[in-house]
């Protein structure tokens, strides 16, 4: 029962210590996407190169209040995914926290900021410019597809399909024109339409601290239910026994410290540097194993984000480039001589 309240109060510690920073992330978010003009979601949405490399930096702020938001706004679909992989990769929790804290290593903590954000920048920048290719090759196929199909059958098809939409229009019309609205903010409203609609013009949510509270609140909830869940089995582990799970071999350091990167934690950053501290971990694990993990963000995305397929995707995806960007880090430590 002692690992249980343990757990218990360890959740609680995490999650008021990161409540303050989380209500101002979404306090600066709510004003901004609350602008009539929807400068933010726009910035974030169309102007790809500045918002992937605003992510980049924003993840280097400690905790994980940024990778949190900017998940949010990925599952409202606000940002794109080269957006949400740089703010993850950038990201490294209480990491930095702690080497400030340890004199002997700050120049490991300003080596490790600037090689994460190089390294969220290529991968943020790269994986829009896939996403990209293959927007357009996709939106060429179709469009090919439908000029095969302009013949008399597809005309008549289309003249039907005509007449099918203005009898659910009508339909529409008699059941009082019911909608959900989505707007850019994200909130959605359900109610009945007249003449004096204007959802498409402002958001009926015009206090924005009381917005960022909940929006603080709701995550709060979803952290401390998966920070106890996760507290409560590693109270029934110890630092030893990673260290003696740990070897000498550079590789599988880094396939290591990828899977604990991905547990959803301030713990796992916790743990990756206590043990480059001691020395069980090397530098280049360590820069996989914090680029691989978000903290809360990965929570945030996982319940936000209601693609599951597409979840389990983008985290095989994390985990992919964490290896990635370990083997790269060995390998010019390698061929520099460096330490690892």
């Amino acid at each position: 029962m002692e690992n249980f309240y343990d757990a218990i109060l360890d959740a609680l510690v995490d999650v008021f210590k990161m409540m303050p920073i989380l209500f101002l992330a979404y306090l600066l978010v709510s004003y901004l996407s609350h602008d009539h003009n929807h400068k933010f979601y726009g910035f974030l949405s169309k102007k790809k190169r500045i918002s992937v490399l605003y992510a980049s930096f924003l993840g280097c702020i400690p905790q994980c209040g940024f990778s949190s938001v900017i998940a949010d706004l990925y599952s409202r679909q606000k940002v794109t995914l080269g957006t949400l992989v740089a703010v993850f990769v950038a990201t490294s929790d209480e990491a930095i926290p702690i080497m400030i804290a340890t004199p002997s290593q700050i120049l490991n903590m300003l080596l490790l900021i600037g090689i994460k954000i190089v390294l969220a920048l290529l991968w943020g920048y790269g994986i829009d410019f896939v996403v990209e290719i293959f927007s357009k090759l996709r939106k060429k196929k179709v469009a090919n597809a439908t000029a095969k199909n302009l013949d008399e059958g597809a005309s008549e098809t289309k003249e039907f399909s005509h007449a099918e939409n203005d009898h659910v229009a009508n339909h529409e019309l008699r059941e009082g024109h019911h909608e959900h609205h989505i707007h850019e903010c994200g909130h959605i409203h359900s109610d009945t339409c007249d003449e004096h609609c204007h959802h498409d013009e402002q958001c009926c949510v015009d206090n924005i601290f009381l917005d960022a509270f909940k929006h603080t609140l709701e995550i709060a909830i979803y952290v401390f239910i998966a920070t106890f869940i996760i507290n409560l089995l590693i109270n029934y582990f110890t630092l030893d026994i990673f260290t003696t799970i740990l070897t000498d071999n550079g590789i599988i350091q880094i396939l290591i410290a990828c899977v604990v990167g991905l547990i959803p934690n301030c713990a796992s950053s916790v743990l990756l540097v206590e043990l480059f501290t001691i020395g069980a971990l090397s530098f280049p694990a360590l820069v996989a194993g914090l680029s691989t993990g978000a903290g809360v963000g990965l929570i945030i995305l996982i319940t936000k984000n209601k693609h599951p397929l597409k979840n389990i995707g983008i985290l095989l995806l994390q985990f992919a480039i964490g290896v990635v960007s370990g083997l790269i880090i060995y390998g010019i430590f390698q061929l520099g001589g460096f330490t690892l």
